[in-house]
């Protein structure tokens, strides 16, 4: 029946023009303007832009009328009318794209096997839309594939083609209907790539059969493990665990070859030229006939699309039955989705667009998105997005054409919706991966650390050769202001993990949150190697800068998340600041740093304290225990800032094997008078300026500044004066751990 329908239409060349020809899509919209009959009878005063539009209109539509009349074998050779036919639906295509009405003529007559392979290919690789690509269109061509006229190459080119162009289809409905029909080209050695991927792309739950997953299973013991065959039964098993039993790779970098070939390049540079065009031919892309933006792939699939077919069928729709419009058996269109309203009377039959990228800038779908549980839905997200950081990354591709400005606009959106849903995308990670080891640490900088502070949880294993690695080579050979932001990214990303485990906690069973599988022992280690790799980096970092106050407060703003990871993220973890970040910050010239480290120490004694009282009352049952060696270390920093703030004594008393303990001989060398009182709460370097501001105040008559006079009652009178400065770090360093010692002592 589709033959004879097909005969049928091609007996009737002009009846499918002189229909469309009422439509806006058409031929006509498809040029610069609409020629009407005023226009003709001054066409001599046309400009030449404008004839030149009409020329290839003319043109193009003696092509399709052509290539449409076509019934037996037709040869290239000798052949100047299909030479020049072939040639204008080449040059038109790949310039300007082509109308929606084309793609039935064309794909027709490449799949019907009237032409040689050569004229076949040479027109499935000029298929670039300008607009959308109907969707009846492509079933009838699909329909093609079942009688065998066209050979196998010109199949699997067809299926790239229509790979590359899913997202411009106007309508899926029946594409998902054709399921099984894709699904029997398995058995083709040469086309299972391609279909797998097509597949990838059209599956939903319904499609999980216990059939086809047996026809996977069959087709991989035969071919051996194939990354298609895994990326399908990776999603059949997600939709279906118990059907699918076997285990599979946890994570592939690439599940499909690129089949964007010819046609990439093409669509990025007809959709740059009509960028520029009038708004009479804006409408025609992708969207409503509202004027916007039009730039890369990513950029146009940031706008929920609404074909002109589309938004005709609802008006439709409206004026028989509004009603019917809000029933559960009829999706709700999400282009008319506009107020938090709607979206909560309509969330048990709204339906994602068949662009994802669309989501992202749309903050009721992303609400929608956080509630949804079809994983099918993250991973349409979660591919499109890989595939098109991977394409557009501006470092990783070597294209003289890519925008980066444009790019820094992507990686802000993806950013953004991450802090939206406050989860990160493994698709983004992925990138992230692959991309740290080529950057320069300039391109999009801002941008790109943003995104590292969302990197999922995942084992050390990966993160230590694909993100520290790299970002450890960038961050000792750059400047101060990017060693830095690599911090303050650092920190978010630690206090990102945090609060996914408190938020997750109680939530094991929930597939959704934890689809990465990580326990709880794993999340410590994760947790335990940032931090380290933290604590060294910033050691080198000091040396190489020798000890900024500005690169110290970041260090220090780290640790203030660290300090209280046990009692603020119930996480069972605490871990010092390494000597190299503790000294630095002891002896600093700035009372910020200094009072930052008192706040810091304070909070470790706090929660090692409470650690402490929980192990030994076993109220709590506690899955790990802080080594001897943690609060070994931490009484050793105690008695070196007891020491440096208040007794004079850590000259003698520091214990740490990188501390400041020095013989006497050696201290009587410096010329010091009374060394062994001389480091205190009023001689550290740190403090002096507010000692002198003090003694100001306590003795305007003494003009020696005479330090030995802050004693007894001045002493406290002192205290009080530098917690009124705003030093609360230092205030209840000394009211926690000050007294303890004297008390003991």
């Amino acid at each position: 029946s589709e033959n004879m329908q097909r005969r049928q239409s091609s007996k009737t060349p002009k009846q499918s023009l002189q229909v469309h020809h009422k439509n806006q899509t058409d031929l006509s919209a498809w040029r610069k303007g609409v020629r009407t009959d005023h226009e003709k009878s001054v066409q001599n005063h046309q400009s030449p832009n404008d004839r030149k539009n009409d020329s290839m209109q003319d043109s193009l539509e003696q092509a399709l009328s052509y290539f449409e009349k076509i019934q037996d074998r037709v040869s290239l050779k000798k052949n100047n009318v299909l030479q020049k036919h072939l040639a204008t639906v080449e040059s038109i295509g790949l310039q300007r794209g082509l109308p929606p009405e084309g793609f039935d003529i064309l794909l027709n007559v490449a799949l019907s096997g009237r032409l040689a392979d050569t004229v076949n290919t040479r027109l499935l690789k000029s298929l670039v839309p300008a607009s959308v690509i109907p969707e009846t269109s492509v079933v009838s061509s699909v329909s093609w594939l079942c009688v065998g006229k066209c050979s196998g190459n010109i199949q699997v080119l067809f299926l790239r083609w229509l790979i590359t162009v899913f997202d411009f289809i106007d309508h899926k409905e029946q594409l998902h209907a054709l399921y099984g029909f894709f699904f029997s080209f398995l058995q083709d050695e040469k086309m299972c790539p391609y279909v797998c991927h097509l597949l990838y792309l059209l599956t939903r739950k319904e499609n999980v059969k216990p059939f086809r997953i047996r026809r996977l299973l069959d087709l991989q013991a035969k071919v051996g493990m194939q990354s298609h065959l895994q990326a399908l039964l990776s999603l059949y098993k997600l939709f279906c665990p118990e059907l699918v039993t076997i285990t599979l790779p946890g994570k592939m970098k690439t599940y499909f070859k690129n089949s964007e070939g010819p046609w990439k390049a093409a669509i990025n540079a007809v959709r740059r030229r009509n960028q520029n065009n009038s708004p009479v031919s804006q409408p025609l892309f992708l969207g409503t006939a509202q004027p916007r933006s039009r730039k890369r792939k990513w950029n146009t699939q940031l706008i929920i699309p609404a074909s002109s077919a589309n938004r005709k069928k609802l008006e439709e729709s409206r004026e028989k039955n509004r009603v019917h419009l809000y029933s559960i058996s009829e999706p709700f269109p999400v282009e008319q989705l506009q107020t938090f309203s709607q979206l909560l009377q309509n969330i048990h039959h709204l339906e994602f667009p068949s662009q994802m990228g669309s989501v992202l800038t749309n903050p009721l779908l992303l609400h929608y998105l956080n509630c949804s549980k079809d994983e099918s839905v993250y991973l349409r997200l979660y591919y499109w997005m890989g595939q098109t950081l991977q394409e557009e990354c501006t470092w990783c591709v070597a294209d003289n054409n890519r925008d980066e400005e444009e790019f820094k606009d992507f990686l802000e959106t993806i950013y953004k919706t991450e802090c939206f849903l406050q989860e990160g995308f493994s698709s983004c990670e992925e990138f992230l991966y692959k991309s740290l080891p080529l950057w320069d640490g300039f391109c999009c900088r801002s941008q790109i650390l943003k995104l590292v502070s969302w990197i999922p949880l995942s084992s050390f294993s990966e993160a230590k050769s694909h993100l520290y690695d790299p970002l450890a080579q960038l961050f000792f050979t750059s400047s101060l202001y990017f060693k830095c932001s690599v911090l303050e990214s650092l920190k978010e990303l630690l206090q990102n993990w945090l609060n996914w485990h408190v938020i997750h906690l109680d939530s094991e069973s929930d597939s959704q949150v934890h689809s990465l599988n990580t326990t709880f022992s794993e999340l410590v280690n994760v947790v335990s190697e940032l931090i380290h790799f933290v604590g060294w980096i910033s050691t080198v970092a000091l040396r190489l800068e020798n000890n900024p106050t500005f690169l110290l407060y970041f260090i220090l703003d780290f640790y203030e998340t660290v300090c209280d990871v046990y009692l603020r993220y119930d996480l069972p973890l605490l871990i010092m600041p390494p000597p190299g970040v503790f000294y630095p910050a002891l002896l600093s010239m700035d009372s910020v740093s200094l009072n930052q480290l008192c706040y810091i120490m304070y909070r470790y004694r706090t929660n090692l304290v409470a650690a402490k009282e929980n192990e030994l009352s076993k109220k709590k049952i506690l899955q790990f225990k802080f080594s001897s060696q943690t609060y070994q270390e931490y009484n050793q920093y105690i008695i070196a800032m007891v020491g440096c703030l208040w007794t004079s004594s850590v000259f003698q008393k520091d214990s740490h094997p990188q501390g400041l303990r020095m013989d006497d001989e050696l201290l009587k060398k410096t010329t010091v008078q009374e060394f062994k009182t001389s480091l205190n709460i009023v001689y550290h370097p740190a403090m002096m300026g507010y000692a002198v501001l003090f003694l100001q105040q306590a003795c305007p008559h003494d003009t020696t500044f005479n330090f030995n006079l802050i004693k007894g009652k001045k002493w406290n009178w002192y205290l009080e004066y530098l917690y009124a400065q705003g030093l609360k770090g230092l205030k209840v360093f000394i009211e926690s751990s000050i007294n303890r010692v004297s008390q003991a002592s």
